[in-house]
């Protein structure tokens, strides 16, 4: 008797350790081959920051969504809990902001003011087709400061399992980002480079404005290097990061000599070049036609001593935006969207942390480039699609191609690239060179830093209506947003990312659905093996034991 109880104690007294110390050494163990609940060291630094409640509300809330976005509340769910479990000062609560039928317009119209536009799915289950809307957005605040987090990651021409696929693997920097945003004090400083006739403001004014939330914005012109080259170096190697937004007047020697050691000294840039003259805007007249004809910036040595050479050719594609024009005489003139093989939309399949899981990015009048061989790293970020012809220049376009047929095979040049990122060394493009001005140190040769070089100006404009600036790749004709915005930040934040934020997105999930098509044809049978198979299997057990224990017994 004394023994069984020592041995009962001793029982109670192995549990009641073992459960002190897992309260005190508290660990999650992720068993996924894919590592989804294991939260990046980027991430897990921002989330260690939080020194007071960060409250999130997230509107993926409601009983009618699809199975897809269900799927995709759950994983929301359960990185939250990651988030929570690495810092307890994150709080997250689920809402359903359609849920009361009194308040539903009133808190739809609020949402909707404040940039969460809803979202409209088509629910196909038990081979039934309904409509549901959702608020797929989440918002953060933390310290009287409140950013707006977007759940859903779309893309032309996705399914809603491809939606919620690329959803879910863009969850994490989607939230480590707007942590970031909310916790860490701007710090780099971005030069947005002026006196070349680069884009006027308004033109700019929604990346500027969407870069702002993460860095230090001035304008800067080249102007004064004239007068004193020097000054104007050393002030613009105060700056992290300079963007060149489609120049259209040539850069002189000294201003590409101070360009060139602001490289060598470890500056980054953006370059976005149009290397032939032709706008869509200058066709919209009497004649619907205009001639495009070569543009010399002067940049072509620059930027063949770094590796790259963008070539005065029109790149056309079959694979591109439409452009939209009034078909037909008064009353009777209608828009129509028509195929126009000057705006091709470009991609890449690569995985790199720019690109990865990024809808396509629309150019217009692109220019083609070509890599040249030397020691700096060179990343093809965006390609056209194979179907792709070069046009050379000068050459007459016209509004009237969209009425003609075109033929595939004069489409043989293949992919062609239109962004290429530069990482390494760089040589100066003055080395061994006469120098136009004079300094006490000049580098020949920089400290590791890149660059990002990309065929077309227009990529980076947005539209203006009535002098409003409109959001950088939204086509109000179609009603399609495009890459534009997103793929330009990813840029911006890859060149001046220190703490790998942006690698997140590089991040692989493998997010496995039910065949909807299946589960409605096949749903009786699995009803009947669910429900009727285990009974009858507890009948046929019932029957052997009673049969087993009669013999048995019997004997």
């Amino acid at each position: 008797m004394n023994k069984n109880i020592k041995h009962i104690a001793l029982l109670v007294f192995v549990l009641f350790a073992i459960n002190f110390i897992a309260n005190k050494a508290y660990k999650r163990f992720d068993l996924t081959t894919d590592k989804r609940y294991t939260l990046s060291e980027a991430a897990e630094n921002i989330v260690n920051n939080i020194e007071s409640p960060l409250v999130i509300d997230v509107f993926l809330e409601g009983n009618d969504f699809p199975s897809e976005f269900r799927r995709l509340q759950r994983e929301t769910t359960e990185l939250l809990e990651e988030f929570k479990a690495k810092n307890k000062n994150i709080v997250f609560n689920f809402i359903n902001p359609l849920e009361n039928e009194d308040t539903r317009d009133r808190n739809i119209e609020q949402l909707t003011r404040r940039g969460l536009t809803p979202m409209q799915l088509t629910v196909q289950e038990n081979g039934k087709s309904s409509q549901a809307i959702i608020f797929p957005w989440a918002l953060a605040s933390y310290n009287e400061q409140t950013v707006i987090i977007p759940l859903v990651k779309n893309k032309i021409g996705a399914s809603q399992q491809e939606l919620v696929t690329n959803s879910v693997q863009h969850l994490e920097y989607a939230f480590a980002d707007a942590f970031s945003k909310l916790t860490q004090a701007k710090s780099k400083k971005i030069a947005i480079l002026k006196g070349n006739k680069q884009l006027e403001d308004k033109y700019i004014a929604d990346f500027v404005k969407t870069i702002g939330e993460y860095y230090l914005i001035a304008p800067f012109t080249l102007d004064s290097v004239a007068t004193n080259p020097k000054k104007t170096l050393h002030d613009l190697s105060q700056f992290d990061l300079i963007i060149s937004a489609k120049p259209l007047e040539p850069f002189t020697e000294e201003e590409k000599f101070v360009l060139d050691q602001y490289t060598m000294n470890g500056g980054k840039s953006l370059w976005l070049i149009d290397a032939v003259a032709m706008e869509k805007d200058s066709l919209y007249n009497d004649a619907g036609r205009n001639f495009a004809v070569g543009r010399d910036l002067k940049l072509t040595d620059y930027f063949f001593n770094y590796g790259v050479r963008i070539n005065p050719v029109i790149t056309s594609t079959l694979y591109s935006a439409p452009i939209t024009l009034a078909m037909g005489t008064g009353s009777n003139s209608q828009f129509q969207h028509l195929r126009w093989p000057y705006s091709p939309l470009a991609g890449s399949n690569n995985t790199h942390a720019i690109t990865n899981n990024l809808d396509l990015v629309k150019f217009d009048f692109a220019n083609q480039i070509d890599t040249l061989k030397n020691s700096i790293k060179k990343t093809i970020l965006l390609e056209t699609a194979p179907l792709t012809r070069l046009e050379g220049i000068p050459r007459e376009i016209s509004l009237n191609i969209v009425t003609q047929e075109q033929d595939p095979s004069t489409f043989n040049k293949g992919k062609q690239n239109l962004a290429v990122l530069l990482e390494g060394e760089f040589t100066s493009a003055y080395n061994n060179r006469v120098k136009p001005f004079s300094l006490s140190q000049i580098k020949n040769k920089s400290v590791p830093t890149k660059m990002v070089v990309i065929a077309d100006g227009n990529i980076i404009k947005n539209d203006v209506s009535r002098n409003t600036p409109q959001e950088l790749g939204f086509d109000k004709w179609t009603g399609k947003l495009y890459g534009n915005k997103e793929f330009l930040l990813n840029t911006v934040n890859y060149l001046l990312d220190d703490n790998g934020l942006i690698n997140i997105r590089t991040k692989e999930i493998s997010v496995a659905f039910l065949n909807q098509e299946k589960i409605a044809e096949q749903k009786t049978m699995w009803q009947l093996i669910n429900i009727v198979l285990p009974l009858l299997l507890l009948a046929i057990f019932g029957i052997l034991f009673t049969y087993i224990r009669k013999r048995k017994y019997s004997a």
